[in-house]
C-alpha cells in the first residue's frame, strides 16, 4: 500500500508518497507562483502533475486548511480561497485514485510525528531540521544566501502529512 500526503497552498503544493513500511517513495513540491492567479488553472497544473505518479495510491491524508483567523497572517479571502483550491484537489485526488482524501491540520499532524517544536521556536524550520537529521532521503536544496529553497517548507509539511496519516491508517487497521 502507498500513502499520499499532501500539503496545499496556491503557491506551492508539497506532494508525499510513502510506502506500507512508511518509507519515502518521493517527496516534492510544485511551484505555483508562475501561473495566473485562476484556482482552476493551477488545479490542472497539479492534475497533470499528479498524473506522473506511476504507483498505486491506496490512501490520502491532506493537511485541513486555514479554519480561523491568524492575526496578521489570514483574512477571509484568504482562507476561502484555501478552502476552495482543497476542495478542488481534493476531488481530483478522489477522481484519480478512487480514494477519498482524509484531512488533518497542520498541529495534530506534528504533535502524531513526535514534532512539538519548543515554544517560541520556528515551527517550520523546527520541523524542516527535524525532518533533515531523522529522514535519511529526505534533502533539501538551499539558495545562495543559504536559506532552504522555495518549496522546502511544502515538502516538508507534506511529509509529516503523509507519515501521520500512515500512522493513523496504521493504528485503526491494527485494532480490527
Amino acid at each position: 500500500m502507498n500513502y499520499l500526503g499532501l500539503d496545499i497552498s496556491t503557491s506551492a503544493v508539497g506532494v508525499t508518497l510513502l510506502d506500507d513500511n512508511g518509507d519515502l517513495i518521493f517527496c516534492e513540491a510544485w511551484d505555483l507562483r508562475t501561473l495566473e492567479k485562476d484556482l482552476l488553472v493551477k488545479a490542472e497544473v497539479i492534475k497533470e502533475n499528479l498524473k506522473t505518479i506511476r504507483l498505486p495510491v491506496d490512501h490520502i491524508t491532506i493537511e485541513q486548511p486555514l479554519q480561523r483567523f491568524i492575526q496578521g497572517r489570514s483574512s477571509i479571502k484568504t482562507i476561502l480561497m484555501l478552502a476552495k483550491f482543497n476542495a478542488i484537489i481534493s476531488y481530483i485526488c478522489k477522481e484519480m485514485y478512487g480514494v477519498s482524501p482524509e484531512y488533518i491540520g497542520a498541529t495534530s499532524a506534528r504533535k502524531k510525528c513526535g514534532l512539538v517544536a519548543p515554544r517560541g521556536e520556528n515551527v517550520k524550520e523546527f520541523v524542516l531540521k527535524s525532518l533533515l537529521d531523522t529522514e535519511p532521503n529526505f534533502s533539501i536544496e538551499y539558495t545562495k544566501h543559504g536559506n532552504p529553497k522555495h518549496g522546502s517548507y511544502d515538502r516538508a509539511d507534506s511529509l509529516v502529512v503523509a507519515k501521520a496519516g500512515h500512522k493513523i491508517w496504521k493504528e485503526k487497521n491494527s485494532e480490527s
